[in-house]
């Protein structure tokens, strides 16, 4: 349940919803959301056949400062293979593949979100 006393932080719970929701209407399965360890969170883990997916949801009010899947530069997603090796190491898991994406959210203030998927992010 999003807290509304921090509206970052509903932002970001709303932005995840509906990466979850649009992965789920792909044919995607939701694995796990939001695990934390000491380095840090994956926000989803999700099967796309027989890959793995880490994902990263960003989720912004407007692009003035740039788009949201710009904010995922190559320090981030050099983090997230860290990330998603530890989640593999705890859950003694082994995909044929792993993949690094990115969920950017475009939520305006008036009208519909806007979702940008990328996938392959490099680290």
């Amino acid at each position: 349940m999003a807290d509304t006393a921090d509206p970052r932080r509903a932002l970001g719970e709303y932005g995840e919803r509906l990466a979850e929701r649009y992965l789920t209407d792909l044919g995607l399965t939701v694995v796990d959301r939001n695990w934390r360890c000491a380095r840090g969170e994956l926000d989803l883990v999700v099967r796309d056949g027989d890959c793995l997916v880490f994902c990263e949801v960003k989720t912004r009010r407007t692009e003035r400062f740039g788009s949201a899947v710009e904010a995922v530069h190559p320090r981030k997603a050099a983090r997230l293979r860290r990330l998603a090796s530890a989640w593999l190491q705890e859950h003694q898991v082994h995909p044929a593949r792993i993949r690094i994406d990115v969920i950017g959210i475009l939520r305006p203030a008036e009208g519909r979100a806007v979702v940008r998927h990328l996938q392959g992010v490099e680290a």
